[in-house]
Parts: structure tokens; C-alpha cells; sequence
């Protein structure tokens, strides 16, 4: 009896992303807030060495430290609290004395004068970088809400301004040139919505209108049977048209951000995509299975429903022959609710998975007709996903398949 030969077994993922190549030393690349602070007080910091050492050879010079006194004792007897004399030196012998004596002193208050300007520094030092972070943060204070401004925007909120006040400097120019951009990106991203979604209302009558004289010819038991099935073939053909149409307006309303928000379980949306799934999967052999613990976050679950339909039904459609299994699992991971459909199948190169995202894009074919769908559901998955605000991300499972994540916040 033959052998069935075993699976072939996908290529191995890469472990590094040579798009975001990873710093050698992340932590000797401080934030341009220390940075400037550093900056500051390293300058307050050499200033103040400067200063010092002027201060320091100017009362060395006044003082006339290592000179001799401006006067001599001819005779008598001096004493001391702090310098030791002989008794009954000689003149020279009193005058070396005392030209030690008042040297010693001289050098003492020297010392004196720079450890208190030392300790004087240091303290100064303190201060100048504190208030060198204050004037760090408060000068950069408009990047940061130009930052928070571009965050939002990333978050497919394409109305936000950053509309920033004050002089008329590098960081106003700055913001006015980003807000410019905004708005042309708006006005842009606006008129290609407004166009794919007239253009998806346009296509629905005629595509109703086909539909329904279709069906009516195709009641008619008095038809030929070949005009039967041509009518059979462009009714199929009528209905993936009718499938592109609702993919392109679930798209163009699936870019924007998701305005009113209710919660959702995810593991309730998951159950319903299986039962729609359930007769396709039987009539093909293909078992679902999977634990579904409840994943509540805040959205539409008409659009959530769609992304777990779309995974499902690409899971099932694109699987092995024989023995082939979807499995469908929902939980909440660090915070974050997700979705995972995994499936055996054909196997999927790894450079591949980006492509799967795009529109019209299917595994090694482009733009090309298909009975499994209009190539629009991975697309429509990840705009879902994204104007939640969270993201899906796709990898081939070993020995054939993917395994497809949903994380959404919460």
C-alpha cells in the first residue's frame, strides 16, 4: 500500500526584523530633555571651574603667598597662639619665623577660600541641572504635544490639530507645517472614502437589478438546460460581484475610528463566525475545535464579528484535504483580549505574509478570480482591528498553515 508523503514543513521564521534594527546600547541614548539638561549643566559646570580658578589665583596673588614680610623685627620677643618661635632667637632667626608663620596662614586661608567655593560649586551645580531639567522640559514642552498630536494621528484620527501658540519660532513653524499636512492628508483620505463608498452604493442596484432577473429566468421550468446553467454560472458570478461591493463599503467605513463603542465579547463573537462557518467546514472535512474563555472590550461587535467570519471561513477555505482542523481560542493576555485562528493548509512562506494583508492578494496569485472570496477579507481584518486600536499579525504554522492573532485593547 502507498505511503502518503509526509507534509512539507515551513520555512523557518526569521528571529530579527532588519527593518527595525535594534540599538547596541540602547541606555547611552538618553532623551534630548537630558541631553539639554547635560548640556546646561556642564556649561554652569566649567563656568563655574573658570570662575574659581580666577577667584583662586587672584586672592593668591593678593595675598603674596611665599613672599616676605614688608617689615623687620631688629629685637625683642614675639609670641603665638598658632606658630611656634624660639625663645631668644636673633633678629634673623625671629624675622624667618615670622615670614613662615604669616605664609603659613596665608596658605591656610587660601585652602580655606577654595574647599568653601568647592562645596559652594557643587551645591550651585545641583541647582543648575535641576533648573536646567525644569527649562529642558518646559522649552521642548511644544515637541511633546506635537508628539501626543502625531500619536493620535497614527490612531486613524485624521482630525486632530496640534494648533500651537506662542512666538513665532522653529517649533510654531514646526507645528503649522504638521498641521498643513494633516489636513491635506484628511482632505485626501476623506475623498477616497467618499469615492469607494458612491461608487459601492452605485454598483448595488444593477448588481440587485442582475440578481433578481436571474432568478427569475431560473425559476422558469421550461428553460433549456443549457440557459439554466449559464444563468446558475452568472448568478455565482452576480453574487461574488455583490461580495466585492459590501467588502469595498465594509472597508472604506472599517479605516475610521470606531465612534461609538459598546462591549463586546469576543468569545460570543468567535461562537456565532463558527455556526456561519459550521456548514462549509462539514461539507469540506474540516473540524473546528478551540477553547473560547470570555475577552470583553469596548467596540462595534457587527465589525468585530466580521474580522472573526473573515479568519474562520480563510481558515477553513484555504486548509488540507484530509483531516484537516481549525482551531479558534479567545483569552485575555497581559491586559489585552486576542483572538487566534489556526488552521492546517498549504504551506506559507514567511516573506509572504505581508502580501496576504492587501487587497486583491492571495497566496502566490494577484487580482486574480477565485470561488474562495473577492481577496478582500484580510484587508478588511486589519482595518477592523486597526480602528479599534489594536493590530493582526499572521505566521505560518509549522507543517503547513497560519496561525492568525487579534489583540485588541481592552
Amino acid at each position: 500500500m502507498a505511503t502518503t508523503p509526509a507534509p512539507p514543513t515551513a520555512p523557518p521564521k526569521p528571529t530579527w526584523d532588519p527593518r527595525k534594527p535594534e540599538p547596541p546600547f540602547p541606555w547611552l541614548r538618553p532623551t534630548i530633555r537630558i541631553r539639554l539638561t547635560l548640556l546646561y549643566g556642564g556649561m554652569f559646570l566649567i563656568a563655574g571651574i573658570l570662575l574659581l580658578s580666577i577667584i583662586y589665583l587672584l586672592a593668591a596673588q593678593a595675598l603674596n603667598v611665599g613672599s616676605d614680610l614688608p617689615f623687620r623685627i631688629v629685637s625683642g620677643g614675639v609670641t603665638s597662639p598658632t606658630c611656634n618661635f624660639p625663645s631668644e632667637p636673633s633678629a634673623t632667626e625671629l624675622n624667618n619665623a615670622m615670614n613662615a608663620c604669616v605664609n603659613e596662614q596665608r596658605q591656610h586661608a587660601l585652602d580655606n577660600l577654595l574647599s568653601r567655593s568647592l562645596l559652594a560649586l557643587l551645591g550651585l551645580a545641583v541647582i543648575a541641572f535641576a533648573f536646567g531639567y525644569a527649562m529642558a522640559g518646559r522649552v521642548l514642552s511644544p515637541l511633546g504635544r506635537i508628539t501626543r498630536t502625531a500619536r493620535a494621528v497614527a490612531g486613524s484620527d485624521l482630525s486632530r490639530r496640534i494648533e500651537l501658540d506662542g512666538p513665532d519660532d522653529e517649533f510654531k513653524e514646526l507645528a503649522d507645517t504638521f498641521d498643513d499636512m494633516l489636513e491635506r492628508l484628511q482632505r485626501a483620505f476623506t475623498a477616497q472614502q467618499r469615492f469607494v463608498g458612491n461608487a459601492s452604493h452605485e454598483l448595488r442596484t444593477p448588481l440587485a437589478i442582475n440578481r433578481t432577473l436571474l432568478e427569475v429566468h431560473l425559476s422558469d421550468p421550461g428553460a433549456p438546460v443549457e440557459l439554466q446553467q449559464l444563468g446558475k454560472t452568472l448568478l455565482a458570478t452576480n453574487e461574488r460581484s455583490e461580495q466585492l461591493v459590501e467588502g469595498l463599503l465594509l472597508l472604506a467605513r472599517s479605516d475610521n475610528q470606531i465612534v461609538e463603542r459598546k462591549p463586546v465579547d469576543l468569545a460570543e463573537v468567535a461562537s456565532q463566525a463558527i455556526d456561519q462557518a459550521r456548514g462549509e467546514a462539514e461539507a469540506k472535512g474540516v473540524a473546528i475545535r478551540g477553547k473560547r474563555d470570555a475577552a470583553v472590550v469596548q467596540g462595534s461587535g457587527v465589525l468585530l464579528e466580521r474580522i472573526a467570519l473573515n479568519l474562520v471561513q480563510n481558515a477553513v477555505r484555504y486548509n488540507v484535504a484530509e483531516e484537516g482542523w481549525v482551531e479558534v481560542t479567545t483569552e485575555v493576555q497581559h491586559g489585552q483580549a486576542v483572538l487566534v485562528v489556526s488552521n492546517t493548509g498549504p504551506v506559507v512562506p514567511a516573506y509572504e505574509i505581508d502580501n496576504l494583508f492587501e487587497p486583491f492578494r492571495r497566496l502566490r496569485t494577484e487580482r486574480t478570480g477565485s470561488d474562495k472570496g473577492v481577496g478582500l477579507g484580510l484587508s478588511i481584518a486589519r482595518s477592523v482591528a486597526r480602528a479599534h486600536g489594536g493590530h493582526i499579525a499572521a505566521e505560518p504554522r509549522e507543517g503547513g498553515g497560519l496561525v492568525m492573532r487579534v489583540t485588541l485593547p481592552v
